[in-house]
């Protein structure tokens, strides 16, 4: 691993690249140790953790909007990144700069290298990412921070710490099943691995397998249950820009975020900000509903160009896959659909393109950028084919977004689905090819 120091954000960006080869190890151990080393700034920090299988990004991002309107200076850390690295580590909703992921690079890289002499394993990206994010926001000073587990929770890297201000468990269903359980109760088991002793816990609507072990976990930790309960999420009105509902006595909560599922994350995040309030965080009724109206969150049913209609979606696992299903049929019924779907090989592919890809009158599937976790796309028509005899591999990005293009006309929809890893880029891509047409049409890139 690399021993030289670190002294710009490429050469950081490169020593993440080193760790990525060691892979995902669950456990806690070297986590620790990495913090110990680094002073443990996760101890100095008001913690509101979050965990869950779908979801937890947006969540994050309602509650990190809502509560930096309400006056505090907000961490934010998520996984994983749709744009750019630095994306994941946000203060008041601004990206980490390049400057600081290099120097907490290498605050991180000296203690790793430090573990390795004394006969410890080298931290995994992940871990040494989470490290660089609690140092990151101790530097700035946070007077609160809203952090996303990577995966389950109990064994997570983020989970090294001792006592959250609130946990947050959103819509818990099957995913990382070779890794977190071969059942649901197993699956939530690791999840509500992040309710802590004492600590309050606020908890989506769960199947009832589901409730029962967080039930039964906070009753062990002593941590008091704020559930969401779905018949308290009333006058909901769906839309494609805008979105509103009413929840426990709050009319007419608007929110931007596109998608039936986006309600019930904004009414998730509306129980903790109540939750985060009575513990001494509190935001007014004026800046939750400024804060909810305005979060944006890139990647979640985004509409990304407009003619035609071009959104992006990471639906990666069954219970994601069945709401954009839902969505879709919702908005755009006797419309076309063209998808473009890349997925990973650690996923619920196979039920993802059965729940989506029959929808589609054309598929074409893409290789996601993400190496060898990265189904290739011949492999992935192969399987949609199964679902969805109009189907088509793509060699690059590029292609499938100009074959899409080709295919659409005016009343057409584009949906490019499946894993965040490629989306970003893809999104690049859709930009520029509009600039082009805007171009083309005598107008300037500043219109």
């Amino acid at each position: 691993m690399r021993s030289e120091g670190i002294g710009s954000y490429e050469e950081a960006i490169e020593y993440k690249k080193q760790m990525e080869r060691l892979g995902i190890v669950p456990g806690l151990e070297t986590m620790r140790r990495l913090a110990h080393r680094i002073g443990d700034p996760q101890k100095a920090l008001q913690i509101v953790h979050i965990a869950g299988t779908n979801g937890k990004g947006s969540v994050l991002a309602f509650l990190s909007t809502a509560l930096r309107f309400g006056g505090y200076r907000v961490g934010g850390y998520s996984s994983p990144a749709v744009f750019c690295e630095r994306e994941r580590f946000r203060v008041n909703g601004r990206p980490i700069s390049k400057a600081d992921y290099a120097k907490g690079m290498e605050t991180v890289r000296r203690a790793a290298e430090q573990m390795e002499k004394e006969g410890f394993p080298h931290p995994t990206a992940f871990e040494a990412e989470t490290a660089l994010a609690f140092w990151y926001f101790k530097e700035k000073e946070c007077n609160i921070v809203v952090l996303e587990t990577g995966l389950g929770g109990l064994l997570d890297a983020t989970n090294i710490i001792d006592a959250p201000v609130l946990s947050v468990l959103t819509a818990i269903g099957r995913d990382h099943m070779g890794i977190l359980g071969d059942s649901l109760p197993e699956i939530a088991a690791q999840k509500a691995g992040i309710i802590k002793e004492g600590r309050p816990v606020v908890c989506a609507p769960q199947q009832p397998e589901v409730l029962a072990v967080i039930e039964a976990a906070c009753a062990e930790k002593g941590a008091a249950l704020h559930k969401v309960e779905p018949e308290a999420v009333k006058k909901a009105r769906y839309g494609l820009t805008k979105q509103s509902f009413s929840y426990k006595g709050l009319e007419k909560l608007e929110i931007s975020l596109a998608g039936g599922w986006q309600i019930e994350n904004a009414a998730l995040s509306v129980q903790a900000l109540m939750t985060l309030g009575e513990l001494g965080y509190p935001v007014s009724q004026r800046m939750l509903r400024r804060g909810l109206l305005e979060t944006k969150w890139p990647g979640r049913f985004t509409v990304i160009d407009r003619k035609p209609l071009f959104l992006i979606d990471g639906a990666h696992n069954e219970g994601a896959a069945r709401k954009l299903r839902e969505s879709v049929i919702f908005h755009f019924t006797s419309r076309r659909i063209i998808i473009i779907i890349g997925v990973l090989k650690d996923k619920e592919y196979e039920k993802t393109a059965g729940l989506v890809t029959p929808l589609a009158e054309q598929v074409i599937t893409v290789t996601p950028p993400a190496g060898k976790r990265a189904l290739a796309a011949f492999e992935l028509a192969g399987v949609v084919k199964a679902y969805n005899q109009n189907v088509t591999a793509a060699d690059s990005l590029e292609e499938a977004v100009e074959m899409a293009y080709l295919l659409a006309d005016a009343g057409s929809v584009i949906l490019a689905c499946g894993s965040l890893s490629y989306l970003g880029a893809l999104s690049k891509i859709v930009k520029r090819k509009a600039l082009i047409r805007r171009d083309t049409h005598g107008r300037s890139k500043e219109d």
